[in-house]
């Protein structure tokens, strides 16, 4: 059988999650802001949930269609085959989000959503009571410009939480927008990547991830592997193939270095939990201290904004001592992630290229420095 399946993703980043649909064979239909839709069998569904590095969820599409009235929106979601999915005692609650469209009440949507879908199972199981108390199978819609796609999450918990850093540790930059950058910075076997404001090593273990071939969902569940009418050992077969496909051979090394030793000291759990251990040197450094040491190098980093070093204008002071000390680390490329619009002013030097991103909702800069003063490129070889 045959699915239309859409992943999600952070705006910015959807040229990226194209390309690892297609790398996964998969063949994408469409593409707008914050999501790709694409086609694909059973597999399609583990092996994207599992394999795919830049995504938030990945959904089931029943259908598209026109709703500018709540009659269109319950008959057109009444027409959908819900039983093909949802068994009799499954739970299904319904969210979803509405823009530029006529219906724009997110819980009147909800409302009319969950009626049709009860009125379609009622029909299909003989039944006029619905007890909700199996498996959950989240119905999501999204309306744009008048026009409802009615999906089902098979993620479950969002695709950016991959399971090695724990709740309590604070950190700023979500696992699947740290993947992004490193992806964007073009790691190599033989350069060092270092972050010298580490936080919780997300930007590292992403990359030794990445470099060793680890899928990402390899050691957490999703909600698609409780789904009755999918195969019970669908998922396991999935991840048996992604553990045969992981590389750990790779002599590929980062550095996860930060100031602060309650930082360090969270590195090192999450680093090991994600077992990368082996690939991410983790320690105590000034990120204003750091050198070459003779090696080829780059710097990928998320340096504090504001609230995450006291002050704005604390931020700003570190900016301009980055602006001073990382030219000494010539020729490394250095790629620089922060929400300060002012950052090229305070860093003394502007950018070769800027990329627009968001962490979440929030609008960041990937200002990125792949050139000497001279004008000449920084080559990774």
């Amino acid at each position: 059988m045959t699915f239309k399946l859409v992943a999600t993703c952070l705006f910015g980043l959807e040229h990226l999650l194209g390309e690892e649909i297609d790398a996964l064979g998969y063949k994408r239909i469409e593409t707008i802001d914050g999501r790709v839709t694409f086609e694909g069998d059973e597999n399609a569904i583990a092996r994207a949930n599992i394999w795919l590095r830049t995504a938030e969820r990945v959904f089931i599409l029943l259908e598209k269609f026109r709703a500018t009235t709540f009659t269109e929106l319950f008959d057109g979601t009444k027409a959908l085959p819900w039983e093909d999915f949802i068994p009799k005692g499954g739970t299904f609650p319904v969210k979803g989000h509405s823009i530029k469209s006529t219906l724009f009440s997110i819980p009147d949507c909800q409302k009319i959503i969950k009626k049709a879908v009860a009125t379609r199972l009622s029909a299909a199981y003989h039944t006029d009571w619905l007890p909700e108390e199996k498996e959950t199978y989240q119905i999501e819609f999204f309306l744009l410009k008048d026009e409802a796609s009615l999906m089902i999450d098979t993620s479950g918990v969002a695709l950016h939480k991959r399971g090695y850093r724990p709740q309590n540790i604070p950190a700023p930059l979500r696992e699947t927008l740290a993947a992004a950058l490193v992806k964007f910075a073009r790691m190599r076997e033989n350069v060092l990547l270092h972050d010298p404001f580490c936080g919780s090593a997300t930007i590292p273990i992403e990359a030794a991830m990445l470099m060793t071939n680890t899928a990402p969902g390899l050691n957490r569940h999703f909600a698609a592997e409780d789904f009755a009418f999918l195969p019970k050992d669908l998922f396991e077969k999935a991840k048996e193939e992604a553990r045969a496909a992981r590389t750990l051979d790779t002599e590929f090394e980062a550095y996860a270095s930060d100031i602060d030793a309650e930082a360090v000291k969270n590195a090192e759990m999450c680093v090991k939990a994600a077992g990368m251990e082996d690939y991410v040197k983790v320690f105590q450094k000034d990120a204003l201290k750091i050198a070459t040491e003779g090696r080829r190098g780059t710097v990928v980093c998320n340096p504090p904004y504001g609230e995450r070093l006291g002050t704005l204008a604390e931020a700003e002071k570190l900016y301009r001592g980055m602006g001073k000390h990382f030219p000494s680390l010539d020729p490394w490329q250095i790629y620089v992630i922060t929400a300060h619009d002012g950052f090229e002013k305070l860093y003394g030097r502007k950018a070769d290229k800027v990329r627009k991103l968001y962490n979440g909702m929030l609008p960041c800069y990937f200002y990125q420095f792949f050139k000497k003063a001279d004008g000449k490129t920084n080559k990774k070889k």
